[in-house]
């Protein structure tokens, strides 16, 4: 019997990274996306899959393929942004139409969602507080589910982060860093990550999971793993917080979608470390160094060259 598993969010960097690892006989999957130029990538890299360009806020054709999936990858998110709109939209109604969607007529697929560390934050933005909204309703359900709050991830097709850090590094004079850039992190690889995700679905596995990076390390020091993880020699500049602040304020009266926001900037200077918990134990998936994982991500011959838009 061939099982169907419904991945959302799929041609993010989770996506990605997760659908060469679900790929096998006796398995349909079906990747949802509505970012065009990021869901034909995927389509390119994986012709054996079934992909579905559509708005989980809007009713489409994945309704049908959630009302027939056996398993869910909740992996859709709105991450940065100005607008609180799209928060809501992205976060809470599009998981609002797919769980409806995937327990109508008392259907119960297996799910498991990609929420994250931030429910814990203390940091309050938009995205906190639609990625606690989204949780909630997952929670509500009444579906068989694991939840999954991974840290701040890098890996390959990586386009809001680390990647883009590291392409913006390339092609800069110098790299600016805020305040003294002691602000800690720990840093998850997307491929481990994806490998538990994986390991949920074939255990139908339950409960809440912290998934942490194991190595917690100041901002200042990553960004310098970062640039010789690249093959990089650019110079690191340090600059006021406040001047790195409005900096970013600047550009944001220009530009609709900016990389990196005042807000995001906010919540990188807040000091809080995440709970780090035994997942490798728990999973049986071996965490990867940082130092090799950051030497996979930017050493890959192919995928280290494809760029998603942002």
């Amino acid at each position: 019997m061939t099982e169907t598993v419904l991945v959302t969010g799929a041609a993010g960097l989770v996506g990605q990274n997760l659908i060469p690892l679900l790929k096998h006989p006796g398995r349909r999957i079906v990747a949802v996306d509505k970012h065009r130029a990021n869901t034909a990538t995927l389509r390119r890299l994986h012709p054996d899959i079934e992909v579905i360009e559509a708005d989980l806020a809007q009713d489409g054709p994945w309704r049908a393929a959630a009302a027939s999936a056996d398993a869910l990858v909740i992996a859709h998110a709105q991450i940065g942004g100005l607008d609180r709109a799209a928060f809501v939209a992205n976060n809470e109604d599009a998981t609002a139409r797919l769980l409806e969607a995937a327990t109508a007529g008392g259907r119960a697929p297996h799910a498991v969602h990609i929420s994250s560390s931030v429910v814990n934050s203390l940091a309050r933005d938009w995205y906190v507080e639609s990625k606690r909204a989204q949780e909630a309703m997952v929670r509500a359900s009444g579906l068989p589910h694991a939840v999954l709050r991974p840290t701040l991830m890098f890996g390959w097709f990586d386009r809001k982060h680390l990647g883009w850090l590291a392409r913006f590094m390339a092609r800069a004079p110098v790299f600016p860093i805020p305040g003294d850039g002691r602000f800690r992190r720990q840093p998850l690889y997307a491929g481990d990550f994806c490998a538990v995700v994986a390991r949920c679905l074939e255990g139908r596995m339950a409960g809440t999971h912290d998934v942490s990076g194991l190595e917690a390390l100041d901002y200042i020091d990553l960004i310098r793993e970062l640039r010789e993880a690249a093959g990089l020699r650019t110079p690191i500049l340090r600059i006021p917080y406040r001047v790195f602040w409005l900096m970013l304020w600047s550009h944001a009266r220009i530009s609709r979608d900016p990389p990196f926001t005042t807000t995001q900037l906010e919540a990188l200077a807040t000091p809080e470390l995440f709970p780090v918990t035994d997942w490798p134990a728990a999973f049986g998936v071996p965490a990867t160094p940082l130092r090799e994982a950051l030497r996979a991500t930017f050493g890959h011959p192919e995928y280290s060259q494809i760029v998603l838009e942002f």
